[in-house]
């Protein structure tokens, strides 16, 4: 066991495709031979992810001592284990896996430092997590993944800034969270799916002007959801689904009421 207060170390050789030769390791008189290794399964000088996060598991207090190491898999899985003080110390570092670790683990509060970080996977970590009120400076990222996460979780008051997006996935997830009454102005978008959740989800006065859409899905879905006195122009439908609903909901309005 390291002495009390001295933070331990070890040392780390190259990564190499090989298994590493215990007979040679430096820790073979100590970690080894107190059970805190196992060759081939708990290991954190070998190539492989899974025994470098077995032996960190076992031995959290080794994690430092490879936050410098020159193997990035050995950083990346170290920085799961390091006292949380310690993770931005990698915030910048050179392989993007180390900085997903690192964006994962960060205080809330320090995630902004990341959030033009090169790598995509990083910018969808920290929008997934950052704090709502930090949002809008996500909203014009590069890429879509990143501002559908960002829309995803904006705030409903500032969420009409993002119906023009100009990717469908991400004003589809727009127009899922929007309120009903603010709908309206995405009926007109340029993607049937987006108009489809516009259909099933707007004030039942407007989705009624999605009544003639030229998607039948998007018709289906209005109709479905439009005051049934608006959807009579439907009951020919060249589309017998949308017929098939238009005349249910037609014929449930003219069925008298059954006496109790």
């Amino acid at each position: 066991m390291p002495d009390q207060g001295r933070r331990p170390s070890l040392h780390l050789v190259a990564a190499e495709a090989a298994p590493p030769d215990c007979s040679t390791c430096l820790h073979r008189e100590t970690v080894l031979a107190a059970g805190r290794c196992v060759p081939g399964d708990i290991c954190l000088v070998a190539h492989s992810g899974r025994q470098i996060d077995r032996f960190l598991r076992h031995n959290p207090e080794y994690a430092e001592a490879c936050l410098n190491d020159v193997f990035w898999e050995r950083r990346a899985i170290a920085v799961r284990y390091v006292p949380l003080e310690r993770v931005a110390e990698l915030a910048h570092d050179p392989d993007e896996v180390v900085r997903r670790a690192v964006a994962i683990r960060l205080p809330e509060a320090e995630l902004a430092a990341l959030c033009h970080d090169p790598d995509r996977e990083v910018r969808i970590t920290v929008a997934a997590r950052l704090p709502v009120e930090q949002l809008a400076g996500m909203m014009s990222d590069p890429d879509y993944l990143v501002r559908q996460h960002v829309a995803e979780r904006m705030p409903h008051g500032r969420l009409p800034r993002m119906v023009d997006d100009p990717d469908r996935e991400v004003r589809k997830a727009v127009a899922r969270r929007l309120p009903a009454f603010a709908l309206k102005r995405m009926a007109a978008d340029a993607e049937a799916e987006v108009r489809r959740i516009v259909a099933a989800r707007a004030m039942p006065e407007d989705a009624a002007t999605l009544l003639s859409d030229p998607d039948w899905l998007v018709r289906l879905e209005a109709a479905r959801n439009a005051p049934v006195e608006a959807i009579a122009e439907l009951v020919d439908d060249p589309e017998p689904d949308v017929r098939a609903l238009v005349r249910a909901r037609l014929e449930a309005l003219l069925k008298p009421e059954e006496s109790p």
